[in-house]
């Protein structure tokens, strides 16, 4: 046999092998998951990003075949759960879903471990949501603008609550003070829904907080809401003001809620991930899902949502920077 017959075979079998190992990642997208996969959320249970979690979750259980299995992990506003999901093995099994608190962690902390833009791959943002201005019931203020006279009346004799510092919730009330211009105590709990406990035992006496967590108690008639975030009026609860239309002028904020994966996970597995989530946000069950809660259905390409998640991180670090909050 001669040399250059040995010559063709070994670039034959050179390209075959190339071409195998060229399919394996197209395979392995298209096999996936064949495991069980860990969603972590790094926040309470009761809070918008437990509730968010787990309608994925639940959708995506059905659409796989394989349990996605929910993991709370709160703690240091969330950078716990960042964490985790940053140090895990990047094939998929292990993602992230996260809030606006996520973007505001770099603000915060000094040495946080995971650096939110270097070391995830975003997947998709799933939903937005305006907040709720909400009021203990024997609050004398029953209007937007009654609440913030009665602040400016009485400076620091009112207090917020939250799900913790540095928290989405937290930085959300501290914009409105801002905005509104009043003087009001800030008391940390350990979750939204704890905040909201607060709330309606008289603990706390109002709170700029997630539709998710609050519109069920101001239906109830547990809470009294005076207006909603949005730039618009939301379809959840139409009876309700904007901030800008009750009178405090340009005020908007919303949460969002997205899924990201440790960086460097395979982007054909990100794109299978990305597709799933994209058909399961048409279907009128699960938009019914998230609109019961106050949620707008929102999926965006992985490099749309990279750029939005920059931007977040320079908006919030501006409004820690102007309400004087230092680094933990």
């Amino acid at each position: 046999m001669s040399s250059k017959t040995n010559i063709t075979r070994l670039r034959l079998c050179v390209c075959i092998v190339g071409a195998i190992f060229a399919a394996q990642p197209a395979h392995a997208a298209s096999a996936f998951p064949e495991k069980p996969v860990r969603m972590v959320v790094p926040l309470a249970p009761g809070g918008g990003s437990d509730i968010v979690g787990r309608i994925v979750a639940g959708a995506l259980t059905e659409q796989w075949g394989q349990q996605v299995v929910v993991d709370n992990r709160p703690g240091a506003g969330g950078t716990i759960g960042n964490n985790i999901v940053a140090k895990s093995d990047p094939d998929g099994y292990t993602v992230l879903v996260s809030s606006s608190t996520m973007a505001i962690g770099p603000a915060l902390y000094k040495n946080p471990s995971a650096d939110v833009i270097r070391d995830f791959s975003t997947v998709t943002l799933i939903a937005e949501q305006p907040s709720i201005i909400a009021v203990n019931t024997k609050v004398p203020a029953k209007s937007l603008a009654d609440l913030i006279a009665l602040f400016k009346a009485n400076p620091g004799k009112y207090a917020f609550g939250s799900a913790g510092n540095g928290t989405a919730s937290h930085l959300a009330n501290e914009l409105f003070k801002l905005s509104a211009k009043v003087d009001t105590l800030h008391v940390p709990y350990k979750s939204a829904g704890l905040a909201t406990t607060g709330l309606l035992s008289g603990e706390i006496q109002f709170m700029v907080t997630n539709m998710a967590t609050a519109l069920p108690q101001v239906r109830a008639g547990r809470l009294n809401g005076v207006a909603v975030t949005s730039t618009k009026r939301v379809s959840a609860a139409p009876d309700l003001p904007t901030a800008n239309e009750a009178g405090l002028k340009g005020f908007s904020y919303t949460t969002w809620y997205g899924m990201l994966a440790p960086a460097g996970t395979p982007k054909a597995v990100v794109a299978r991930v990305h597709g799933d989530l994209s058909v399961l946000a048409k279907q009128k069950t699960i938009h019914d899902r998230f609109s019961a809660q106050g949620l707008e259905v929102l999926v965006t390409s992985p490099q749309d949502f990279s750029k939005y998640l920059t931007s977040e991180v320079s908006r919030w670090q501006q409004v820690v920077n102007a309400a004087g909050i230092q680094k933990q």
